[in-house]
Formats: structure tokens, sequence, C-alpha cells
């Protein structure tokens, strides 16, 4: 996998608390729903698609405090990964749902398509550090119907040798947005996500996929967890 970028940090924030669910997909199936200038990227010779509900933790610009509420809020993601005609791999996000409105609005407004919605992450901890079963709930709100996420997710062991699939999966140092007509291309940076064994004991994701234009898989999801990273983000820059 390619290097984290180098970029002065705007934001930062923490991901908690997060489960990674993956579906397999032709790649035409994707492709087909990604704008000009972005091809997928796939891995074992398929597209991969994910739904990721975490925690945002101690959300920031760089060199201020979090703010009580404002700063802390669930998420909701689902996400393709592509790569772009420059060469750069990265992420390219059919949606990402919270319910802070603040949020939804100061992001669209940079090509990120936030939508808001009623969402929520429990936790049953199993240990001081991870816990070990986790239930994310989330739907959405307003035009487009409510767009529902269900999952109850038991945690498993320590990967201490994430397979080459695990981590083309997660370690993506791009997000990608089109805004005017253009492709920007938003720079990441973490730690590498200490990655466990998980599994799906009920999920009910088959809403949020269909909003994005997919079919349900014919397989099984992937399933990982982590209990999170700080994450670095640097401003947009045009593609």
């Amino acid at each position: 996998m390619e290097c984290a970028p180098s970029f002065r940090a705007v934001n930062l924030q923490g991901w908690h608390d997060l489960t990674f669910l993956h579906w397999s997909y032709p790649p035409a199936v994707v492709q087909r729903l990604l704008p000009s200038g972005l091809e997928v990227d796939t891995a074992e010779g398929l597209a991969w698609v994910g739904i990721t509900p975490f925690r945002m933790h101690a959300v920031r610009p760089a060199g201020l405090p979090p703010l009580p509420h404002l700063s802390f809020f669930p998420e909701v993601n689902c996400r393709t990964y592509v790569r772009h005609a420059n060469g750069t791999r990265g992420i390219w996000f059919f949606s990402l749902d919270t319910p802070r409105l603040w949020i939804v609005a100061a992001l669209r407004a940079l090509g990120l398509p936030y939508r808001w919605a009623a969402a929520d992450v429990v936790t049953d901890p199993g240990g001081p550090a991870v816990a070990r079963r986790l239930s994310y709930r989330s739907r959405r709100r307003g035009p487009g119907g409510p767009a529902r996420l269900r999952a109850d997710v038991e945690v498993g062991t320590l990967l201490d040798h994430p397979d080459a699939l695990a981590v083309s999966l997660t370690a993506r140092w791009w997000a990608f947005t089109r805004r005017a007509g253009r492709i920007w291309q938003v720079p990441v940076a973490h730690p590498d996500w200490p990655l466990y064994t998980a599994r799906a004991v009920a999920l009910d994701a088959g809403e949020l996929l269909a909003a994005a234009g997919l079919p349900p898989s014919a397989d099984d999801a992937l399933v990982h967890f982590s209990p999170g990273v700080r994450t670095r983000l640097g401003l947009p820059r045009p593609s």
C-alpha cells in the first residue's frame, strides 16, 4: 500500500468503535455509479463496498479544543474504493449519515454527500480498551426514504498480521469529492488500524446499499472491528 501523504492538518478527528462491513461486487456494477475521472480500485478482482458505523470523537479545527456535544457524534458512511486518473487511490463516499445538522450543512458545501439521520452506537465493554459487543442503529431523515442500518457485532481477537485484503480495504489516505463539476481529493493520515476479527450477529443494511444505487450482494458481509485511531485531515486539493 502507498504511504500517507504529507500535509498540514486543518481538522483533527477521533474515529472510535468502528466496524468495517464489506461486500464484494462485479466491478462494472460499482463503476457505473462513479463520476468521470474515477475508476473502481479492485481487490482480488472484485469491487468492494463498505458500510462503516462508528463514533466521531473530539472533532475540531487544528489548534482548537473540542466542544461538548458538537464534537462528539455517531456517523455511518457508505463507500467504495477508487483510483483517480492521476494514480491516486482512495475512497469515494456514496453517503455519510449523522445526526449533527451543522456537519451536514458544512460538509455538503464541500461536496461530501452528508445526510441527516438519527444514529446511535451502544457498546458492551469487554475490557479496559475494546468493546466486545456493539449495536449500531441509523435511520436517515428527510427526502429519499428512511435508509436504515441495523448491525449487532461481536468482536473477536486482535489480528497481529492483517491479510492483504483487510489492509487494502482500510489503509486509504485520500477521500474524493465532486464539487462544481470537478474532482477534489482530501488528504487523510492516521496510525495503522488495530484490527480485530468480528462477526455480525444481526445485520440489515439493504436500504443503505439500495439508496446508493446498489443491488443486494450475493455474499455475506466481511467484518472487521477497530477500537479506533486519531486522524488528521488536510485541505481539499483539485485533482
